[in-house]
């Protein structure tokens, strides 16, 4: 007590030393805590669920959503068809309970009452689905087995956060009825608080309905009943002592048998395929890694990063407990003549840069909480229901302290150490008569270790930069200005394959009508939205591909106006108009990518083509080429893709899963205008329109095209923003270590410095004396630092586009920013020195 007393009182005699001291540690600490508390969140965390440990999936990626034939090169299944998927439940006994559910989710109509419909995320699930995970309901019951076999009547469970936000947690929505796509379903409870789905997700599921209601709700599109269809994620409860290795090869047996009586999987070659497939069996405690596995390369490279900022700091730190400990030598040299003991000494140091280290901790997880919500929103702007919680919590609070703990004591035990070990002989002598700087080497060392680093971080975020400048302003092939993207469901508004012919003329009709629209262009999906149909490409006249042979082609829907309001340009031919009629010859529009890929040394216009298989060669005519556009992936080059009118039925395909397909591709999901005028009149505008042509067409979103295409990169911009913040960070906190320790030095040398003056330097000798003490440390940092962040930038590859690992501009930028920075640190302590009166500086001894 009396040690940390006298502590307190040290701190009342140097104020600034401590509050730069708590500063300091307190954004290194905050920084960390805040990248912590999403990996801890984000990457460490386990369901919400009864015994996460036992929990298993079959399947290992994140492949979404509805495929067909095999899933990947190397022969890994990961999504399955609900028949796949009772054939494993009914052969697999190792399993306590096998769930299944959709891997991806829908936006659905969902209407209470009289009430206006409203778009709600949904997903299908198995009726032993929470069971599996051992959740009882909040109120009411949970889905049961009884609920998800052919002709139960529909039901779903809401979810806790929807029940709050939208039922503003009335019960009595229990047992009501809601209107799902038009039609009635029961709902029969609430799920428990805290359970956000099967994995973490920026927009967990605000129901969740039987697998066997599939068919009920989505009418003559339905998949359930398609063994050709794989849609859904598997996973189960394992029983004890069940080895994963031998079911995993148990499984991939199974799969392999029930390819093989598949014919789609036999024909054309598809036979030799299916002695590669299989199956890895990966722990789901922590629910499906689709988040995990977007996010974990990026979080990683943060918490390296924070890191950094955080040995930054640390090293500011020592600087300033090492000057400290050096100007109290005459203190501690006259205590130890007076009998102190060295323990003493040094414990009472020790507890001094704890007490900084741990009050610098504590306003360190203010930090977190403020930078956690900030990063949180960077990284999932618009996010509702996000359950990943800002709050850090117990368990990231404890590696805050022990974090300051562990700092307090490293970085306080060499300067407690140093400073105890002072000649008490020296109590009798001038402790600043020097005329050299040798014997502040540990000083020195940290000063070139924070050059070191804050160059990596410079360079990093110079790259990390680059990355998102060449992501936002690529060659996308399309104009985003001006252009507004509205998506819709018209199948949750009743509409079926007789209507929605009528109603998409209709539509692109009152769009075109509405003041300050200058086009309409209405498609099954829009420019990189993040939706994604492709299949096979068989061209008539040329021999059917072999099955190793990569013949996938991106395909869309579009109406005759929508290449002229994307601003994606006809290169030949024509594209689609008002006279490719459900009556005339089925048409396509084919990218230049499409060309490039399936004639490299033919003309394409005339020639016929098809998808799903060989004998479908000839349903499609090219009359027309468009530029390539990505309407994908942004981070890929331009994908082959084809353009079929929203009109054209191909009636040619027999078998009922090529027609499903056929059939859910004529209704469109998303309206793009181009709008000249306020973007807020529009939205209104927009949704009067649609409910006049029908009430229960909700508006699903509403964004600019802008927009929708930013919204590809929040994870890049999130990672440019902070590796930018904690390079700006570290530089300043170098500045300010090179700045303390060179004013310290300048402060110690003013008796050497008055003699120098006295002797005939001018006051530029002064100053480029001292300047040049500085610039040399930098300049050894720089060297160290410089191949450190070349190797940095080749471990940072996986995250860089169109940028170098060795970019040779971002580097020089990092080598001058941090070299003015240090010169202006330096130049300010070396111009007071200069300033140093030469006959008060000789009486100062």
């Amino acid at each position: 007590m009396n040690d940390f007393k006298f502590a307190l009182r040290q701190f009342q005699k140097s104020p600034g030393f401590a509050a730069t001291v708590i500063l300091t540690i307190s954004l290194g600490i905050g920084a960390n805590t805040a990248i912590f508390t999403l990996v801890h969140a984000i990457l460490l965390q386990s369901l919400p669920v009864s015994h996460p440990v036992s929990l298993y999936r079959i399947g290992d990626l994140d492949d979404c959503c509805v495929t067909g034939g095999y899933e990947n090169d190397n022969g890994d299944f990961d999504l399955f068809s609900y028949a796949l998927y009772r054939q494993f439940q009914d052969t697999t006994p190792e399993f306590e309970q096998l769930a299944a559910f959709q891997s991806g989710q829908n936006m659905m109509n969902v209407r209470v009452g009289n009430t206006k419909a409203k778009a709600e995320r949904t997903e299908y699930v198995s009726g032993n689905y929470f069971s599996t995970f051992g959740l009882g309901a909040y109120a009411g019951r949970l889905l049961q087995p009884s609920d998800d076999v052919p002709g139960a009547a529909p039901v779903a469970v809401l979810s806790y956060a929807g029940w709050r936000a939208s039922h503003a947690g009335d019960r009595s929505v229990i047992g009501s009825t809601f209107f799902v796509q038009s039609h009635p379903v029961t709902i029969v409870g609430i799920a428990p608080p805290g359970f956000f789905g099967d994995r973490v997700n920026d927009s967990p599921p605000a129901l969740w309905i039987p697998l066997n209601a599939e068919p009920v709700l989505e009418g003559e599109t339905s998949i359930l009943k398609q063994p050709g269809s794989h849609w859904l994620y598997v996973l189960g409860r394992l029983k004890l002592g069940v080895s994963t290795v031998a079911l995993q090869s148990k499984i991939s047996a199974i799969l392999r048998q029930w390819l093989a009586t598949q014919p789609m999987y036999t024909t054309n070659g598809g036979d030799k395929e299916i002695p590669k497939q299989h199956v890895v069996i990966t722990r789901a405690g922590g629910g499906i890694q689709n988040l995990q596995q977007e996010t974990g390369d990026g979080l990683h490279l943060l918490t390296w990063i924070s890191a950094l900022v955080l040995l930054v700091a640390c090293a500011n730190i020592a600087n300033l407990l090492l000057a400290r400990g050096t100007s109290r030598r005459a203190e501690t040299s006259i205590r130890t003549a007076l009998g102190a003991a060295r323990s003493v000494l040094i414990r009472q140091m020790l507890l001094e840069s704890v007490i900084l280290a741990v009050a610098g901790g504590v306003i360190g997880i203010a930090i977190a909480y403020l930078g956690a919500r900030t990063i949180l929103n960077l990284a999932f702007p618009g996010a509702t229901q996000l359950p990943v919680h800002a709050s850090p919590s117990p368990f990231v609070v404890g590696f805050a302290f022990l974090l300051s703990l562990f700092t307090g004591i490293v970085f306080g035990i060499v300067p407690a150490w140093i400073a105890s070990h002072s000649d008490p002989a020296e109590a009798l002598r001038g402790l600043n008569r020097s005329t050299g700087d040798r014997g502040h080497l540990p000083q020195k060392a940290f000063i070139v270790v924070q050059a070191t680093v804050s160059l990596v971080l410079l360079v990093g975020a110079g790259l990390m930069t680059k990355t998102l400048r060449n992501l936002e302003q690529q060659n996308f092939g399309i104009v985003t200005a001006n252009r507004y993207v509205i998506h819709i469901d018209p199948m949750g508004a009743g509409y079926n394959v007789k209507t929605i012919g009528a109603f998409n003329e209709r539509l692109e009709q009152e769009f075109s009508a509405l003041p300050g629209v200058k086009s309409v262009g209405i498609a099954l999906y829009s420019a990189l939205e993040g939706n994604n149909w492709g299949e096979g490409v068989f061209v008539q006249g040329h021999p059917a591909p072999g099955s190793e042979e990569h013949n996938g082609s991106s395909w869309d829907r579009v109406s005759p106006h929508f290449f002229e309001t994307i601003g994606q340009p006809v290169l030949r031919g024509r594209g689609l108009t008002e006279q490719d009629t459900a009556t005339s010859q089925r048409v396509a529009v084919v990218n230049q990518a499409f060309v490039k890929k399936f004639f490299p040394k033919e003309d394409p216009m005339g020639r016929h083509f098809g998808n799903m298989d060989q004998k479908y060669a000839g349903d499609y005519e090219i009359v027309g080429i468009v530029a390539d556009a990505k309407y994908n992936n942004p981070r890929v080059e331009f994908r082959p893709m084809y353009f079929r009118p929203l009109t054209q039925f191909n009636q040619n395909f027999k078998e009922q899963q090529m027609e499903i397909a056929e059939s859910r591709s004529l209704f469109p999901n998303s309206i793009t205008v181009q709008f000249v005028g306020d973007a807020a009149a529009l939205e209104s505008v927009v949704r009067r329109t649609l409910a006049n042509i029908n009430p229960d067409l909700t508006v699903v979103s509403f964004k600019s095209l802008d927009y929708q295409v930013a919204d590809n990169f929040n994870s890049e911009r999130l990672i440019a923003r902070l590796t930018g913040l904690f390079g700006l960070l570290a530089l300043v906190l170098a500045s300010v270590g090179l700045y303390g320790i060179t004013a310290y030095s300048v402060a110690r040398r003013t008796g050497e410095i008055g003699v120098r003056m006295a002797l005939g330097a001018n006051r530029t000798n002064v100053v480029i004396m001292v300047l040049r003490t500085a610039l040399l440390l930098v300049g050894v940092g720089l060297a160290l630092g410089i191949p450190i962040a070349l190797l940095g930038g080749r471990l940072m590859r996986s995250q860089l586009y169109g940028v170098h690992a060795y970019d040779p501009l971002t580097l020089f930028i990092a080598v001058v920013a941090l070299g003015a920075s240090a010169a202006f640190a330096g130049f300010i302590p070396a111009r007071r020195a200069a300033s140093i009166e030469p006959m008060k500086a000789l009486r100062i001894e």
